[in-house]
């Protein structure tokens, strides 16, 4: 039985905010469950709603995403945010990450792109557009450059659960994979990352990824 994910879309430009929940209306996994052309609008949205998912646009002009993120992860919210901007540039890409953000794709992407990586999203996985995996990992380097995996004092189930975390699967299938609890994962996951002075799981995928090729 498949599982219908509500969704909210906050972003200032009405006519790309029609566009894209037009596009997902035609998807049987996402139920819109409101719209937000501002900020403030889009955070009484999120309490009085309580969405599965949120769509939301860095720049807009009453408040700035990252500001708009921060409030949600702060909130008793439990929505993945996913970032949809234009936004390209590497210090927009790391701050959101930082704040929490579930994902950050470029409004340039394509149509079903953009919905594959939200139903990957529904399913627990952090998304990030192809092309700014290595503007990541350069941006990681520049601003404070982390621990190699294998330098960074990690145990044998740190070192599983970071392989899991960069094959992109979430908390609740690499729990299933090593027969232990999500609870026990998340605990994990905070000590690894810690260890190699990352705020968040995309940034450990991709550094891995890049320590990877480094060596081969």
């Amino acid at each position: 039985m498949n599982t219908t994910h509500t969704l909210l879309m906050i972003d200032d430009h009405p006519l790309f905010r029609r566009g894209v929940l037009q596009l997902l209306s035609e998807l049987t996994d996402f139920k819109t469950v409101g719209e937000a052309s501002s900020g403030a609008e889009g955070l009484k949205l999120v309490a009085e709603l309580n969405p599965d998912i949120i769509l939301l646009d860095l720049n807009m002009r009453d408040m700035n995403g990252i500001e708009v993120l921060k409030q949600i992860k702060a909130s008793e919210s439990e929505a993945k945010v996913v970032m949809l901007t234009v936004s390209d540039d590497a210090a927009d890409l790391v701050a959101a990450l930082r704040a929490g953000a579930d994902g950050y794709l470029l409004k340039e992407m394509d149509p079903d792109d953009l919905c594959n990586k939200l139903k990957r999203v529904a399913c627990g996985d952090v998304i990030l557009s192809e092309r700014l995996t290595q503007l990541l990992a350069h941006a990681m380097r520049e601003q404070n450059t982390p621990r190699p995996p294998d330098e960074a004092g990690l145990t044998e189930q740190e070192r599983r659960i970071l392989e899991q975390i960069a094959q992109g699967k979430s908390n609740k299938l690499i729990a299933r994979e090593l027969d232990i609890s999500d609870g026990t994962v998340k605990v994990h996951v905070k000590h690894l990352l810690r260890k190699l002075n990352l705020h968040s799981r995309l940034e450990a995928a991709v550094w891995v990824a890049a320590a990877q090729k480094r060596t081969n």
